[in-house]
């Protein structure tokens, strides 16, 4: 292909591209919102810089899941992320009452901002990264077993006893480690406020992780990107196959666990001080 040919090719994604873009959510209410930032190389000022791509999804009210937005800033920061988060209340998203993310910059304050009433989830994947990476090598699967059967219990009431059996365990031998987990519990365990039956979708960034690869297929072709409208065009083109597919493929959520969601908080009627049979066994070899 020439340059040319290419040229008006992009001229006419462009409009595509922008109407999806800035399309009005009113499919709400958006229960249920993950977002993530991607790091993106382009040209600017005849320099090549990085700049943070941030991409937005949710699941609307029919429990299908939405590609809802995306945008390019320079810096990944509170003001980045309000105007973000402020552009998609614009255009119509709201009823959210969980945002579940990595622990990006001033991502927190901005939810708190301009999403009210929504909590934030600390994504468990990216969390137990951070967190291994203060333990020794040899000790890394044990402790990464120990804090996984946190998330193993089946109510809410059984995970926090956990999570306290857990960090009493770690204090023994890893003290920093046990404050790190205490001190980020309201984050990792967001998700137990709501319906058991949509835990595994909304305690980590995980679903949009074939989202993600499929993007960075795509750009990784391309290196460095001419400009950051270049940027837009490329993976809002990726973000309007995907939701088209999303749209005709079976719900991601019931119907019935987003209107429980919406009204009331998890239900817990479980009887409490009951242990998985691993977690015995655990907490005797870490305390070896």
């Amino acid at each position: 292909m020439s340059k040319s040919q290419v040229s008006e090719l992009a001229k006419e994604l462009d409009p595509v591209v922008e109407g999806f873009r800035n399309r009005p959510l009113n499919d709400g209410p958006y229960t249920f919102v993950w977002l993530d930032a991607i790091s993106q190389r382009c040209r600017e000022g005849g320099r090549v810089v990085s700049v943070v791509t941030a991409i937005a999804t949710g699941v609307n009210g029919d429990g299908h899941r939405e590609s809802l937005g995306l945008d390019v800033f320079t810096s990944e920061d509170e003001a980045g992320w309000t105007s973000f988060l402020r552009s998609l209340v614009a255009r119509g998203l709201s009823g959210v009452k969980l945002a579940t993310s990595d622990a990006h910059s001033g991502l927190k304050t901005a939810i708190a901002a301009e999403l009210p009433g929504c909590t934030w989830q600390r994504c468990r994947t990216h969390f137990m990264r951070n967190l291994l990476s203060e333990v020794p090598k040899h000790a890394q699967g044990l402790v990464a077993t120990l804090v996984r059967s946190i998330f193993a219990q089946p109510t809410s009431k059984e995970v926090w006893a956990q999570h306290e059996r857990v960090c009493e365990e770690l204090e023994r031998r890893f003290p920093q480690v046990a404050e790190m987990l205490q001190d980020a519990s309201e984050d990792i365990l967001a998700f137990t406020t709501f319906p058991e039956s949509v835990w595994r979708q909304i305690w980590s960034n995980n679903p949009q992780e074939r989202l993600n690869r499929e993007i960075r297929r795509r750009s990784d072709v391309v290196g460095i990107f001419p400009n950051c409208k270049a940027i837009i065009r490329l993976i809002g083109a990726v973000l309007a196959e995907y939701n088209d597919e999303w749209m005709i493929t079976r719900r991601y959520m019931s119907v019935g666990a987003l209107e429980k969601a919406q009204t009331t908080a998890n239900d817990d009627n479980s009887v409490a001080g009951l242990q998985t049979k691993e977690e015995p066994a655990l907490v005797e070899q870490l305390a070896a």
